[in-house]
């Protein structure tokens, strides 16, 4: 820092993409600060190091940092200044901010330069060079989809962005998230852990497509694309082969990139209209999708059994195991879509938390235990989370088990009219929990992707003015799941996800509501009836019948007896 003239240095987590989770390669943040979180913003000055980050990750960032001399900054608690706050407060008027421009998108970078007092920053050296050895880049080949699978060609769907290009008078279109090239190209790789994209750029203009690559594969069969050398996008943008007006999203393209084509052509800043494609599923998705989760329902469901009736030791780490065995047993499988949260007792109260064989808990005949999973299948990405009881449960454990799955089962009810936001359902899972003094810093949804990350945009469920709003829309996904955790002591999560659809037509307009993918019994031994009003009651009850109507002809006699008695549902009430 001090032979670059810089006084402070910002890392993020990202990749070159804005990429959520990430390649061995960029962690370079892990590296420096001990954190292993997948979200976090680290600044190293001459005086002091601090680390912010959110909510999902309090606990766990107070341990690792724990004697690393690190400052710990809670995001969004009250009197902790944000990153943004703090370089404006902290910096004087001379002094020089850096950070690597390929791993800061074009928005952020600005906002970075208004907030340092002096408006200087550098962003073409990686200060971490030398320090953090990096493992090779990425590059595992791709494979392409078929359009059973897909539901649409790639030829059709760059057409849907020209369109869109010829709407907007654009002469062009840079990509650079990686779920939405995937998306585009209906390619799949194996570049980041639990999210089958491939490192690539794309350019796409009225008449040419390309896409930058590290390793094309043996495929050859890029349906309406140019292929070129991932790291031949510099001088390509270099070479004026971007030019006039071109699109592109400033929160996803790096800093680096945006610079450089800002030199060539006329930029538009627009929120990827890539994304919204990707996020409203088509029939054929639907159709893989629904199968899938019926399959992946019924893998969790036969764990559950498994560790509830069972006479087994398991740990953590053995459970999760037991899991992905069940999911392995599906011949759609490829991988999970993240680490496994295998948490029992206080470790379930950490939201993100993994376990290892360093520090893996034996699972007791007590309390709850949190299971939060997801499987890549050819034919769809699941996500789901379960809390198990496993014993005998304090008064405060199955208020907060009753509260959780009651607000699950609000949001998964509800009827709301066309042009609704996610993120005005939000109270719905909140309401209960509030009404008792209890809350959760987490958003209660987010998008799921097709093959791709299990986190994707733009609809979310969460408090208001934390992000763009979305409209719901039929044919998204979206998780709903909210939780109570309490430091030191237990955590409850209850996830489904849910597909948005069209419900009724009525002189006010056209109104949606959603149906559960996710078709897990919730946890009877859980409920306490006694806090829960009467539409709560009859909301559980219709989630647990639904449940064994939806799994009953795929299970043994033996299981569909347990499903029953674990459910809480009797069998005039299952319909037999």
């Amino acid at each position: 820092m001090k032979k670059a003239g810089i006084d402070a240095y910002y890392i993020p987590s990202s990749d070159f993409h804005a990429s959520e989770y990430t390649n061995e390669y960029f962690k370079v943040r892990e590296f420096f600060s001990g954190f292993t979180g997948s979200a976090a913003d680290l600044l190293v000055t001459e005086k002091e190091v601090l680390l912010w980050t959110d909510g999902r990750y309090f606990i766990q960032a107070e341990q690792e940092l724990k004697g690393s001399g690190i400052r710990l900054m809670k995001s969004g608690e009250e009197g902790v200044p944000g990153l943004k706050e703090y370089l404006k407060k902290n910096l004087k008027k001379g002094d020089v901010l850096g950070f690597d421009g390929r791993t800061v998108t074009a928005s952020f970078g600005k906002e970075l330069k208004k907030a340092v007092p002096s408006r200087r920053i550098k962003y073409k050296k990686d200060l971490t060079k030398g320090i953090f050895e990096r493992p090779d880049f990425p590059s595992s080949g791709t494979e392409i989809l078929r359009v059973d699978i897909t539901g649409e060609g790639a030829e059709d769907k760059i057409n849907k962005l020209r369109s869109t290009l010829k709407r907007l008078s654009a002469d062009g279109i840079f990509l650079s998230k990686l779920d939405e090239i995937a998306y585009i190209f209906n390619i799949r790789a194996a570049d980041v852990a639990y999210t089958p994209v491939a490192m690539a750029y794309a350019y796409i203009t009225s008449d040419r497509a390309y896409v930058f690559l590290a390793n094309p594969g043996s495929d050859t069969g890029y349906e309406g694309a140019l292929i070129k050398p991932y790291d031949d996008v510099f001088d390509f943008i270099k070479s004026g082969s971007i030019s006039g007006r071109v699109l592109l999203d400033e929160d996803s393209v790096s800093y680096s990139i945006y610079r450089l084509i800002k030199k060539k052509a006329d930029t538009v800043d627009l929120s990827s209209p890539v994304e919204l494609m990707k996020a409203v599923k088509n029939d054929t998705e639907i159709a893989n999708i629904r199968d899938i989760y019926h399959k992946d329902s019924l893998a969790l469901t036969r764990f559950i059994k498994e560790i509830t009736t069972g006479d087994r030791d398991l740990t953590e780490c053995s459970a999760a195991d037991l899991l992905e065995g069940f999911r392995k047993q599906i011949p759609e499988y490829r991988e999970p879509s993240f680490a496994t949260i295998s948490a029992y007792g206080e470790n379930a109260a950490i939201v993100h938390y993994e376990p290892s064989p360093e520090h893996d808990r034996k699972i007791e005949d007590k309390g709850v235990y949190l299971v939060d999973s997801g499987g890549q299948y050819t034919g769809g990405t699941t996500d789901v989370t379960r809390t198990v009881v496993m014993g005998d449960l304090t008064r405060e454990e199955k208020e907060a088990y009753t509260l959780t799955a009651c607000g699950m089962l609000k949001v998964l009810y509800a009827k709301f009219i066309k042009g609704t936001p996610g993120e005005s359902l939000d109270v719905l899972a909140r309401e209960g929990m509030w009404q008792k003094g209890y809350d959760f810093r987490h958003g209660t949804g987010h998008g799921v992707g097709y093959m791709l990350s299990v986190h994707e945009g733009p609809q979310a469920i969460r408090r208001p003015g934390s992000r763009k709003p979305a409209a719901l829309m039929p044919g998204m996904l979206i998780s709903d799941e909210p939780g109570i955790y309490r430091e030191g002591s237990f955590g409850v999560r209850i996830e489904n996800i849910l597909l948005v659809t069209e419900d009724k037509v009525t002189s006010d307009g056209k109104f949606l509501g959603f149906i559960s993918l996710t078709q897990v019994p919730l946890d009877d031994r859980g409920m306490d009836r006694s806090i829960m009003t009467a539409d709560d009651i009859e909301r559980y009850e219709r989630y647990q019948r639904e449940v064994i109507d939806s799994l009953k002809d795929d299970l043994t006699s033996d299981e569909l007896g347990w499903l029953k008695e674990y459910s809480g549902i009797n069998k005039k009430d299952s319909g037999e």
